[in-house]
């Protein structure tokens, strides 16, 4: 029941997108086709995977010190190898996709498994979570992107749709309309949960892997 926890938490409870509200530049980004929702999604799951296994299978060799270059330069190598795999068999997608493929290696949501999970538990619990939170990541582009499609295009993954092809709203394309759909799902996730999907405590400082960088927070944890 533990690892079931640990596998399903990313989906609703700790959905990135929208209860941590992580990852959101890529989320509005590339939500225009669900497509592209897809392609993101799958290509951050595997870097996370990928990310999170080594991570676990190293975590008593990395010194805390040098900890987040370790990650960095992980989380980089796993995002090239992702990109040339987009490249080399789904060109189309590389290039819709743009820049925000590259930028994966700089998403919060790998960042924040790493260091609040991946680092600090064993590897089979890490992949679990590391699925979790992909899967969550990628509902919830899907989501996004087939509201923002179906309305703004009229068609769902490039197939055109009766009547909506001709009466869509153009607006659900550009930036606002994202920004909108995006609004509305973090309401009705707040809404089914009650209001109640993650704690306010879960919030802390103590968890983000560029806390005493940011001058905010001491070694010892978060200022009052």
């Amino acid at each position: 029941m533990k690892r079931l926890k640990t596998l399903t938490r990313g989906i609703i409870k700790e959905n990135p997108v929208l209860v941590l509200i992580l990852g959101t530049c890529p989320a509005l980004a590339v939500s225009t086709q669900a497509e592209n929702a897809i392609g993101m999604g799958v290509a951050t799951t595997f870097v996370l995977l990928g990310s999170n296994i080594v991570i676990s299978l190293l975590r008593n060799m990395i010194p805390s010190k040098v900890r987040i270059p370790c990650y960095i330069i992980l989380i980089a190598s796993f995002t090239v190898l992702a990109e040339m795999a987009v490249e080399a068999y789904a060109y189309t997608l590389y290039q819709s996709l743009g820049i925000f493929l590259p930028l994966i290696a700089v998403n919060c949501i790998i960042f924040a498994r790493a260091e609040m999970f991946a680092s600090k538990h064993r590897t089979f619990d890490s992949i679990l979570d590391a699925l979790g939170s992909g899967a969550g990541f990628t509902l919830a582009l899907l989501a996004i992107a087939t509201i923002r499609e179906v309305f703004g295009s009229g068609s769902w993954f490039g197939i055109s749709l009766p009547w909506l092809s001709e009466h869509n709203a153009a607006i659900f394309t550009l930036a606002p309309g994202g920004f909108i759909v995006f609004a509305c799902f973090i309401a009705l996730v707040n809404k089914i949960s009650k209001g109640q999907a993650i704690k306010k405590t879960e919030f802390g400082c103590a968890g983000c892997p560029s806390a005493v960088a940011c001058g905010k927070v001491s070694q010892k944890g978060c200022e009052s």
